[in-house]
């Protein structure tokens, strides 16, 4: 009689498959965090578009065994909690160990289409690389990501996704006492650039290769058969960031901490702390109040974000297969040299989409950055402007706009350089409204809205949660019924103050 093999894979609800890869690194990679209390759980929020993804019902997460696994670390079938190790350069300074010090990874699943995504709880309390911190998260910053989360998604942005939201009694001590949260969140990897910076820069090699077969095998399957899988796996990652952090710019959002920690293997946005989505267009905005320096304002973060790819490439060139040393830097200055040219050209593709561009000519460029400088000086809001954009073609919505203008000759001058751009496109008025609308956005989670909810939910009533959430699962519809949403911020959203607890 043989022995069943307790790695094997389980199944604990329908559609619902156990197969836990990273549980299966050695110890070096993680540790087993302990069950930490959570009192009067509740679940708040689930995201329908998640549950149905993963093929559950939103109810599980309202009982046991998924409520106390998420929320006091009960026993999950199936699930093996651990929590990671890594390091990272933040605000540009190497901090030799960091490490999930308030996330626990319960496992990784399949559904039953095949799809695998590990589902990590942030806010559950310490772990060994806590460094002296509670582990907590509060409902402050959880309404905050779990928003976020599902509205990047339905935006087409690549991030993380949030599964489920849990509210507690237990008071949590930051700028002031807050009450605890915790978020469920699921993404297909929560691989970053500091885990491969750890074993690098601490001197692990072996496990630094283990680290990087992982990689391979987990997130970049595709590339198994390339010569030189290594090099290949960094040219993907770099594609991958640049096709981001268009999006990113292309849809106003700033990140606010773009530490190497913070940045993904995968492609995905991850760890939202201080980000925002503009309001008035500023290419210098910076919505981390912490960040003085503005190391992540809003128009640096392509260029960190080369800064970061450079780390992790000093990370994995030693693997490169090239015969020298050498050989094998220079291979990699060569791909990320080209990071530029990628992002510029994602980026541009966005931004002509935005326009009603269907063509691309060599002049678009500076038919973008001539209205963005416009913007910048009127203090235009970004994402009210693009959706506003294709009414503009009528006199009375155009001349509207220009009374509120300060420098009116200058757009006029842009808007007539925009018009002779459209007469080369074939797409009619209407089709090219329709297709406008389509990727510019008239819902996003202002810093106004995400405050009402906030408040509510520490009050005890998520249903604000809940609406904004439906609200911002559909960005490019109109819904009338929900119109201040889409309203220009009040004049107290200014004082909204965001820090890394946020």
């Amino acid at each position: 009689m043989s022995v069943p093999d307790p790695r094997a894979a389980q199944r604990t609800d329908p559609g619902l498959e156990w197969i836990n890869r990273f549980a299966r690194l050695p110890g070096a990679f993680h540790e087993t965090p302990a069950p930490a209390p959570f009192p009067d759980a509740t679940c708040l929020a689930t995201s329908p578009a998640m549950c149905d993804r993963l093929g559950v019902e939103a109810a599980l997460f309202e009982r046991d065994p998924w409520l106390g696994a998420c929320t006091h670390g009960s026993a999950l079938p199936g699930a093996e909690p651990r929590a990671s190790v890594y390091a990272g350069h933040q605000f540009g300074v190497f901090v030799p160990q960091l490490g999930d010090g308030r996330a626990k990874l319960l496992g990784e699943v399949r559904t039953a289409q095949g799809e695998t995504w590990e589902l990590q709880l942030k806010g559950a309390g310490p772990t060994r690389f806590s460094r002296g911190a509670d582990g907590r998260a509060v409902m402050r910053s959880s309404v905050r990501e779990y928003l976020a989360s599902e509205a990047m998604a339905a935006l087409g942005v690549p991030t993380t996704r949030a599964l489920a939201l849990f509210g507690s009694s237990l008071p949590v001590y930051r700028e002031r006492v807050e009450p605890a949260a915790i978020v469920l969140r699921a993404a297909p990897s929560f691989l970053r650039f500091g885990h491969f910076e750890y074993f690098h820069y601490n001197g692990y090699s072996e496990r630094l290769r283990e680290l990087i077969d992982y990689a391979r095998a987990h997130d970049y399957p595709e590339l198994a058969d390339a010569e030189d899988p290594v090099a290949a796996m960094l040219e993907a990652v770099i594609a991958r960031t640049a096709e981001m952090i268009a999006d990113w710019q292309a849809v106003g959002f700033c990140h606010g901490v773009m530490n190497t920690d913070n940045m993904s293997l995968a492609g995905l946005t991850i760890d939202y702390g201080p980000f925002a989505f503009m309001d008035a267009f500023d290419p210098g905005y910076i919505c981390n109040h912490t960040d003085q320096g503005g190391r992540y304002a809003f128009d640096q973060q392509p260029r960190v974000a080369q800064w970061n790819l450079v780390r992790l490439a000093e990370t994995l060139v030693i693997h490169f297969a090239d015969a020298t040393r050498e050989a094998a830097i220079e291979r990699a200055k060569a791909l990320l040299e080209d990071f530029p040219r990628q992002y510029r050209q994602a980026w541009l593709t966005r931004m002509r989409a935005k326009l009603g561009l269907q063509s691309a000519q060599e002049p678009d460029e500076a038919l973008v950055q001539d209205l963005l400088a416009r913007m910048a000086a009127e203090g235009m809001d970004y994402t009210r402007f693009f959706r506003q954009l294709p009414d503009l073609e009528q006199a009375e919505t155009r001349t509207q706009l220009e009374s509120e203008l300060e420098d009116v000759p200058a757009w006029q001058a842009w808007w007539s350089g925009y018009q002779a751009r459209l007469a080369q496109e074939g797409a009619t008025p209407a089709a090219r409204r329709a297709a406008m609308h389509a990727v510019n956005p008239k819902y996003i989670l202002r810093n106004h809205l995400a405050q009402a909810a906030i408040e509510q939910a520490e009050a005890g009533d998520p249903s604000e949660v809940l609406r904004l959430q439906r609200i911002l699962a559909r960005p490019f519809d109109e819904q009338p019924e929900f119109e201040a949403y889409a309203d220009l911020p009040p004049a107290w959203a200014s004082g909204i103050r965001l820090s890394c607890s946020s």
